[in-house]
């Protein structure tokens, strides 16, 4: 099945709530064995967050070779790719390293939600709230 991610989701993939949207859909695809493509055409800024969600999560209980076989993305920018490429390479870890998913969720449950008002700088985040607010006012740049 396909499914385009402009109309699900509009032109920007940012957060872990869209990216659940998407997962929530695939997912039960996948488990049953069913091909999918994810269209992004149309689709203009991506975060990790959403991409964390809608497929890093996926592979918590499908295996690397079986999302490769039945998940096809299409259309999407090189931004996006590489951001998926690095969601992935680390869920894979993530789910298959225990010690190494200790530690990430330990530093998760520690985090001090990163202070990033400061005007005049560029700031490099993963926190959700900062990018949904870099969002909202028109600030959110993607590299």
């Amino acid at each position: 099945m396909k499914h385009q991610i402009l109309t699900l989701i509009g032109k920007n993939c940012i957060t872990p709530d869209d990216g659940q949207k998407v997962y929530d859909i695939v997912h039960p695809e996948l488990l049953a064995l069913h091909e999918v493509e994810l269209d992004f055409a149309g689709v203009e800024i991506f975060a990790s967050p959403f991409f964390n969600f809608a497929i890093g999560q996926l592979l918590r209980d499908i295996k690397p070779e079986t999302l490769n076989q039945l998940l096809k993305v299409s259309n999407l920018n090189t931004v996006g790719k590489q951001i998926l490429k690095l969601v992935i390479e680390n869920s894979k870890r993530y789910y298959s390293d225990p010690d190494f998913r200790t530690r990430v969720d330990q530093v998760i449950s520690e985090d001090d939600g990163d202070y990033v008002t400061v005007p005049g700088i560029k700031v490099f985040t993963a926190n959700n709230g900062a990018i949904a607010a870099a969002t909202s006012q028109g600030k959110l740049l993607v590299r």
